[in-house]
């Protein structure tokens, strides 16, 4: 039957060539249905309890994605005449952002003080302030002693000052909205530069994050792709010594890509980072049908055969374990739908489409045009040929103490597996090529991070947030934070109940503390509040009853096991010191980028136990044989474990990319295995041969593809390792260590327990 299929492919090339490219095009369609979101909410599934947590604080509060605006002046102090006046310029023009609700900056600081028997309420500086050094010292001083103010808008050394646009999109079309905020700043940082010239501006914040996004991946198709598609071109030419070849598989690449992303369009599958990686890992897959096929066509040719010979040959015994390979590739994928994050199931859909669009090509469009195109034939030995001769003849006669080493090889790497820890950090989810990385961390070094917790203190009753028992229970949890190695900064309620107690107390410090009764502070909120002008008002602190206030946490750049820690000892310091309505998760994109990692783990175990019985069955039933079945399992599960054991020996941390690495390289390893035991089992079942000639066999006609395919693997995923998203990065090294544990176990660990458990004779069938 599948001779019968060759032949077809061959009488009919013209018309497969004409079919292929018709639905390459009709999937290619769909490419222009795709969109790329650029929204960091993306990674979190809709039923993801700590996104619940998030969104239901900020439909209690106002929002508070936004950009933060760091200024760096050249002189190292920020309370200067000319810096603070470029504070003050910037302040009022980002007002005029896009989506802005409100402005902060130390500049736009509502200042409290007496005056008499009133409490003015007023900006800390004004633009028609003469800036005299007594003027700039009284500032600097409130300014640098304000809790609400240092650490998180002025670093205490006032080198450094941020302005704070919190944004609030309508969320329409993040794609157009996000892009439209970011062009806004940046052009108003160009404004700024050019007026203020020897003061640095960084950009960070939330907004300033989601760009960063797409423009990782803009990075990497720059980049990245055209030295994949350079390195393919180079690996081909070398291994299948042709232009045609050469050629051919170019095009089966391209369609397979295009045919993937069309289908991903059709199907309204949004691109983020980790899917969008997918264009660099399908060719990397696709490459590997079509180099078995073009190898044994090869071989074929050098040992005397017609093309059409050769090519009707390299199918019928590339069929059934290309098939088998495409099937348990795609079934490692597909189970990254196991995971937590979208993105990555989105990612293994496409790289599972696109292995199937790769294999139907590749019995088809490949064929049909290497029948087509100038091929070579003469007949020859090559010296690779010899090379795989001479090491079956190594693992044979040193196969017991192959065998031994390879077993405690494994085991001591295997014991490194422990050393890893669960560790992320979403900030450095980029590499330091993307402008928002390299501002992120000096921001975090200088003044204030993206990294925070929030926190929605109820007090249990309208009107409850004056209760003198329920502030002291804040105060009290603010000041234990404030004690924690983790934290850089706390904004609570309490410091302006302090803060206006004092004032009103003819701004005796004797006075900065909470007010003792209920009334009292309920009156200074009102009054607060009615002298805050528009857009600085307290509703990103207090709910709409006064039942409850936020208290917003900003950490230190830390690992996700810190930020959980953290979290773990504060709700236990809220069962244990405050009452039972107090007892509130905490909530942000911190806690959220923390567990998810976790989360992901747990899921992906499902999914690749699952697909491992899937693969072994498949295995199983294709080999016609249990023993062989389970024999192949060996060489299948160990290469991720040996690649984690190095890693924890080397790196030692885990991240969100890395939990998906054993699904999906799971069914990549399978394929050096199918095709080596089906070229053992066509020696022992078709030519009556003994497992050790059935090596012989195995190596001289499978293996130079074999290490075609895993340095085409490889090399694919090491260029991966160059990408500008660094989840997409340890991806790639980590995949790339699996398959070159892979290849080994294949050539220096399967053969040795074939001939070790597979000695019963059989007979030629």
């Amino acid at each position: 039957m599948t001779k019968d299929y060759a032949e077809g492919v061959i009488r009919f090339k013209w018309l497969v060539i004409v079919m292929s490219i018709l639905s390459v095009l009709a999937m290619g369609y769909g490419t222009q249905f795709l969109t790329f979101t650029n929204d960091y909410r993306v990674f979190f599934s809709k039923e993801n309890p700590q996104l619940l947590a998030f969104e239901n604080l900020q439909d209690t509060y106002s929002k508070n994605d936004n950009v933060m605006m760091v200024l760096v002046p050249e002189e190292g102090e920020v309370f200067t005449e000319k810096t603070l006046k470029a504070v003050i310029w910037l302040t009022d023009q980002a007002w005029q952002t896009p989506y802005s609700t409100r402005v902060d900056s130390i500049s736009n600081y509502q200042h409290t003080y007496a005056e008499g028997d009133d409490l003015i309420v007023e900006d800390l500086v004004f633009e028609e302030d003469e800036l005299t050094a007594e003027k700039l010292k009284k500032v600097r001083e409130i300014a640098i002693n304000e809790p609400l103010l240092v650490n998180r808008l002025i670093s205490p050394s006032a080198h450094v000052t941020g302005i704070n646009v919190t944004i609030e999109l309508k969320g329409e079309d993040l794609t157009k909205e996000n892009p439209q905020v970011v062009e806004f700043i940046r052009d108003l940082r160009e404004k700024f530069t050019q007026k203020f010239p020897g003061i640095e501006i960084k950009l960070t914040g939330i907004i300033i994050m989601n760009n960063a996004f797409p423009e990782a991946s803009q990075y990497d198709m720059q980049n990245l792709v055209p030295l994949m598609f350079l390195v393919f071109i180079i690996v081909l030419f070398f291994w299948v010594k042709g232009f045609s070849g050469t050629v051919t598989t170019l095009f089966v690449i391209v369609f397979s890509i295009v045919g993937a992303m069309g289908l991903a369009g059709w199907l309204g599958i949004a691109l983020t980072p980790p899917s969008f990686s997918a264009i660099m890992i399908i060719p990397t897959m696709s490459i590997a049908h079509s180099v078995h096929i073009l190898m044994n066509f090869i071989i074929a040719i050098h040992q005397g055969e017609s093309r059409h010979e050769a090519m009707v040959d390299s199918l019928r015994i590339n069929m059934q374990p290309v098939f088998l390979t495409t099937v348990t590739t795609a079934i490692g994928f597909l189970s990254m739908n196991f995971s937590d994050a979208p993105p990555f199931r989105d990612l293994g859909n496409i790289v599972a489409m696109g292995v199937v669009v790769a294999y139907a090509l590749s019995i088809s469009f490949l064929p049909a045009m290497m029948m087509i195109l100038p091929v070579k034939e003469q007949k020859m030995e090559t010296r690779s040929s010899l090379i795989m001769i001479s090491l079956a003849e190594f693992v044979i006669a040193r196969r017991k103490a192959l065998l031994v080493f390879m077993v405690g090889f494994i085991v001591v790497l295997i014991s490194f597996v422990p050393s890893n820890e669960l560790n992320d950090e979403f900030t450095k989810y980029f590499s330091t090529e993307i402008e928002f990385r390299r501002d992120a961390d000096f921001s975090s070094d200088n003044l204030s991070g993206l990294y925070l917790i929030d926190y929605s203190l109820e007090s249990g009753e309208a009107g409850g947030v004056s209760d003198p028992q329920f502030l002291i229970n804040v105060e009290n949890f603010a000041n234990w934070l404030r004690d924690q190695p983790e934290v850089i900064h706390v904004n609570v309620l309490t410091d302006i109940f302090k803060r206006l107690n004092r004032n009103l107390h003819g701004d005796n410090e004797d006075w900065y503390k909470l007010p003792d009764k209920r009334d009292l502070a309920a009156q200074y909120l009102l009054l607060y509040e009615m002298s805050l002008p528009y857009g600085l008002d307290l509703n990103n602190q207090i709910n709409v009853d006064k039942s409850s206030t936020r208290m917003t946490v900003m950490l230190y750049n830390m690992s996700t096991s810190n930020v959980i820690a953290l979290e773990n000892r504060s709700q236990q310091w809220l069962r244990d010191n405050t009452p039972k309505a107090m007892h509130n998760d905490g909530a942000s994109p911190t806690l959220m980028f923390s567990h998810i990692g976790f989360r992901n783990i747990r899921a992906m175990l499902t999914g690749t136990s699952i697909a491992l019985v899937l693969i072994s069955i498949i295995l199983i039933f294709a080999l016609r044989s249990l023993k062989i079945g389970f024999i192949s399992l060996v060489p299948n599960l160990i290469p991720a474990g040996m690649a984690f054991g190095l890693w924890g020996l080397t790196v030692g941390q885990v991240g969100l990319a890395l939990s998906v690495v054993t699904g999906m390289t799971l069914g990549i390893v399978v394929d050096d295995t199918v095709h080596f035991l089906s070229k053992y089992l066509r020696a022992r079942r078709e030519k009556g041969l003994d497992a050790q000639d059935a090596v012989r066999y195995a190596f001289s006609t499978v293996g130079l593809a074999l290490v075609a395919t895993s340095i085409v693997l490889t090399l694919g995923f090491m260029v991966l390792t160059r990408s500008a998203f660094t989840l997409n990065s340890d991806m790639g090294l980590m995949t790339a260590a699996t398959i070159m544990f892979a290849l080994i176990a294949d050539f220096l660990l399967l053969p040795t327990l074939l001939m070790a458990l597979d000695k019963k004779e059989m007979k030629h069938v």
